[in-house]
């Protein structure tokens, strides 16, 4: 969703954040309200540690996608970023889906343009789609499987060996699989910029100051990262590996907000954010994901805005190539 549909969107709406008084617990009152109005909230790893301490359903996009089909209640809050809620009303349209903040948007997803897309796949028309969740409803739309970075080698392997295909938005993801999976597949040129902020010189300089520590990374970082990483996997199997693995410390490469529930599940180890390119920061955040605060999570509870808006037939569309990746097993 570009800029100017957003800024249309809220104007529709009416949508104010309105001041929350001072006296107010905001944690008390988002769980008062979701009793209230029969709501779930689904929360991505990546969000600030309040907002992932409220949530019903804490996990990565795969598990929060597989939340969201299953809800049986009025509402579904989707503490995350824009197409994580668009796939929530995608496959449970009947749900009043909300997002605390309507600009919480993804580099990765902006990097690939609908009709720049449509016009890639008309040049390749005997392959197959296989898109990364992390996508618009509209490149959904024109996919033929979706996939997360947790289930994408075995939806890659689901396809015939003979069969082309054609791997977007996330080139850096792309690579990693076509690794994994031996499969020659063609790539969009799109990648996060969260996980492209990773620095090299300095994560080996990091690890040098902590020879203990394992380094772990997420496979939407750049090979070279991932080439001297211990481990390389999705949000949730980095929280996995570090709580089988027999280390004490880790450095982490992917954003920063995993390691609130590291440390919940691992007291006893460190954690380290791996260090980026931008010296006036030391670990990657994604500013999208952050845009969420825990007041704006309680006004959208409170006013039931900003709500998540598609058009029917894009929804038809879009909901074949989800529902077909989550009855991969």
């Amino acid at each position: 969703m570009t800029q100017e549909t957003i800024s249309k969107q809220l104007t529709l709406l009416g949508y104010v954040q309105s001041p929350v008084e001072k006296d107010v617990n905001l944690s008390q009152a988002i769980l008062e309200l979701k009793k209230e109005k029969n709501a779930v909230i689904l929360a991505h790893y990546y969000q600030e540690p309040a907002i992932q301490d409220v949530a019903d359903y804490l996990g990565d996009s795969l598990y929060l996608a597989q939340q969201a089909l299953k809800v049986e209640a009025d509402i579904i809050v989707f503490a995350g970023v824009h197409f994580m809620a668009e796939t929530a009303k995608i496959i449970n349209p009947s749900k009043k889906v909300l997002l605390p903040d309507l600009n919480a948007g993804c580099s990765l997803a902006d990097s690939c343009p609908p009709s720049d897309f449509e016009a890639f796949k008309a040049l390749h028309p005997s392959a197959i789609v296989i898109t990364y969740i992390n996508c618009s409803a509209e490149i959904k739309a024109l996919s033929d499987i979706v996939c997360t970075s947790s289930n994408a080698k075995e939806v890659i392997e689901s396809i015939p060996k003979d069969q082309e295909i054609i791997f977007a938005p996330d080139k850096n993801l792309g690579h990693f699989l076509i690794k994994e999976t031996r499969r020659n597949m063609i790539l969009w040129d799109g990648a996060c910029i969260v996980h492209e902020a990773f620095s090299f010189d300095k994560v080996v300089a990091l690890a040098q100051e902590h020879p203990t520590a394992k380094f772990i990374a997420h496979p939407e970082s750049e090979s070279p990262i991932l080439e001297i990483a211990h481990y390389v996997g999705s949000t949730s199997g980095l929280l996995q590996f570090v709580q089988i693995d027999s280390a004490k410390s880790y450095i982490v490469a992917t954003e920063v907000g995993i390691l609130h529930e590291m440390q919940k599940k691992c007291p006893d180890k460190i954690f380290i954010p791996a260090p980026v390119e931008d010296d006036t920061c030391a670990c990657s955040e994604c500013a999208f994901m952050k845009l969420n605060t825990l007041e704006k999570l309680y006004n959208c509870l409170r006013f039931e805005q900003p709500e998540i808006l598609l058009a029917p037939e894009l929804i038809k569309k879009a909901e074949i190539p989800i529902l077909k990746m989550l009855a991969i097993k």
